[in-house]
């Protein structure tokens, strides 16, 4: 992963990012998609619900014999998915305030979750045999942007 994958104007914008986070892809971008266009301070307290095992997440993609939960559909509660990207968030939250924007005013323009890279492992068996036991890792990027600037 180079950079960002959307141009955004420093002025008005604040960006975070987060390389090869041990968790699951498939999780992170239902998280992501969950969060993606809400202010930021309802977005924390949604990750904040989700790791507290209060807020469900509604699995768009990979639903599949996935319990409903009430007023989601199929849902789960992705606790370390949330957790990384409560994260990425903060620090993007702490470069705003760093660069002198509220962070009160801003809202979650941009989260992207992409697949980094898998590091191989294996999990050992019977009689000498060996499964691969590998570990997936994702690519967070969190862009802030005011909401008066549109």
């Amino acid at each position: 992963m180079k950079g960002y994958t959307a141009e955004a104007d420093p002025d008005y914008t604040a960006k975070a990012i987060g390389k090869e986070m041990p968790i699951s892809p498939k999780l992170t971008r239902e998280v992501c998609g969950l969060i993606r266009g809400m202010k930021v301070n309802r977005a924390v307290a949604t990750l904040e619900g989700i790791i507290a095992l209060e807020t469900p997440v509604p699995l768009r993609r990979y639903n599949k014999r996935v319990s409903h939960k009430q007023g989601v559909g199929p849902g789960r509660y992705p606790v370390k998915p949330a957790k990384a990207v409560l994260a990425v968030l903060n620090s993007a939250i702490k470069n705003a305030e760093y660069k002198g924007l509220s962070a009160d005013d801003m809202f979650v323009r941009t989260i992207t979750a992409s697949r980094g890279r898998t590091t191989p492992g294996h999990m050992p068996r019977a009689h000498g045999r060996a499964t691969q036991w590998n570990q997936e890792t994702v690519n967070l990027e969190v862009i802030i942007e005011n909401m008066e600037v549109e």
